[in-house]
């Protein structure tokens, strides 16, 4: 299981940033300026169908 939260290369550098990690067949995501908020989870079915409706094609 992967602890490493990482940061959106979509954020750029304007400070509203969103962080993910993977948990266990499952994505948490998180607000970077307010981690203590909590976060969402994801089925990893359901996060990769998010990214493919999301993220353009490069």
């Amino acid at each position: 299981m992967d602890t490493t939260w990482r940061t959106s290369s979509y954020s750029g550098n304007q400070g509203h940033c969103v962080e993910a990690r993977r948990d266990a067949g499952s994505v948490l995501v998180r607000d970077s300026q307010n981690r203590r908020a909590g976060h969402l989870e994801f089925p990893g079915e359901q996060w990769m169908l998010l990214l493919e409706l999301t993220v353009p094609k490069r």
